[in-house]
């Protein structure tokens, strides 16, 4: 791209009237330009191929395909496009699962225009743009005193706890209100990070050592 040409934007949301905003925001700025509009996260990813965006404006919470799995599979895919998080939720366990999955920025959705601009062109210059509760939920997270023999977050240790009770990953996903996907990112990391290699050997880890109640 050269300095002449406008950033490529792809907007990302399974809200409508969110895409229409964010659409109508784009054109105030001459050097942003909307080549595409996703709903879901696996539209994303065919809408980057077929497109070829230098920004994404990644919705983190969908169904089927979450923002996370989006955002991993797009950075493994197509490294030259940055992925710009937008989202409503700052916490913590969200905010870190979007930056390990390769997102460059986390702002939230009640960001100012100039604010998110200057974002997105940061985004292009491979420059990372917090929101200070994005950055806050980092500290905290760096902050915090690590549990003895693992690190789980706070919601991996509720997917655990649920697993623990046997329920299913769409069950899971059910009662705490996520995607099957973000369920199915959580088991995979709970798995790693206690070193077994299957949900009934997490299980029973998890009831040795009483990381459950």
């Amino acid at each position: 791209m050269s300095n002449g040409d406008p950033i490529r934007v792809l907007i990302v949301d399974d809200h409508a009237v969110v895409r229409s905003g964010l659409a109508a925001f784009l054109l105030a700025y001459d050097d942003l330009e909307l080549v595409g509009e996703a709903g879901s996260g696996a539209e994303a990813l065919r809408m980057v191929g077929e497109l070829q965006p230098d920004v994404v404006l990644m919705d983190l919470v969908m169904p089927e395909m979450d923002g996370a799995a989006a955002t991993k599979l797009i950075r493994e895919q197509y490294p030259d496009v940055q992925v710009v998080a937008l989202t409503s939720f700052p916490e913590e366990d969200l905010v870190q699962t979007a930056l390990q999955s390769g997102a460059i920025s986390y702002l939230l959705k009640n960001v100012s225009a100039d604010e998110l601009a200057d974002a997105i062109r940061a985004a292009r210059l491979g420059r990372s743009t917090l929101a200070p509760e994005a950055a806050q939920a980092l500290i905290h997270a760096t902050m915090r005193a690590p549990e003895v023999g693992y690190d789980l977050t706070p919601r991996e240790q509720e997917v655990l706890a649920l697993m623990v009770e046997g329920l299913s990953n769409p069950e899971i996903a059910d009662r705490l209100v996520v995607s099957r996907s973000t369920v199915k990112f959580h088991v995979s990391s709970i798995l790693s990070k206690l070193e077994v290699n299957s949900r009934t050997e997490a299980v029973a880890f998890a009831l040795q050592h009483n990381l459950v109640d």
